[in-house]
C-alpha cells in the first residue's frame, strides 16, 4: 500500500524527488504519512480535497481485500 500511494503522488507532483511516504502500524490499523513539498499540497489535495480522497477510497478497498483498516495523513 505504501508503494501505490508513493507511486501516485510522483505521478502527480512536480518534486517527485521530494515524495516521502512512511508507514506506521498501531492495533489493527496501517497509517500511511504522505509528505510532500510545499508546492504540491494543492495538488496532492486537490479541489476540495477530491484528489485526496481519491487516493483513500484506493485504500480503503486495498484495505478491504487484505482485511486491514489503512488511513492516510498527507503532511
Amino acid at each position: 500500500m505504501k508503494e501505490l500511494v508513493e507511486y501516485i503522488a510522483r505521478a502527480i507532483a512536480s518534486h517527485p524527488d521530494d515524495v516521502q511516504v512512511t508507514e506506521e502500524t498501531e492495533d489493527d490499523q496501517i497509517v500511511l504519512h504522505l509528505t510532500v513539498h510545499d508546492d504540491d499540497k494543492g495538488k496532492i489535495i486537490g479541489r476540495q480535497g477530491r484528489v485526496a480522497q481519491a487516493i483513500r477510497v484506493l485504500l480503503r478497498v486495498t484495505g478491504v481485500k487484505n482485511d486491514v483498516r489503512v488511513t492516510l495523513k498527507i503532511e
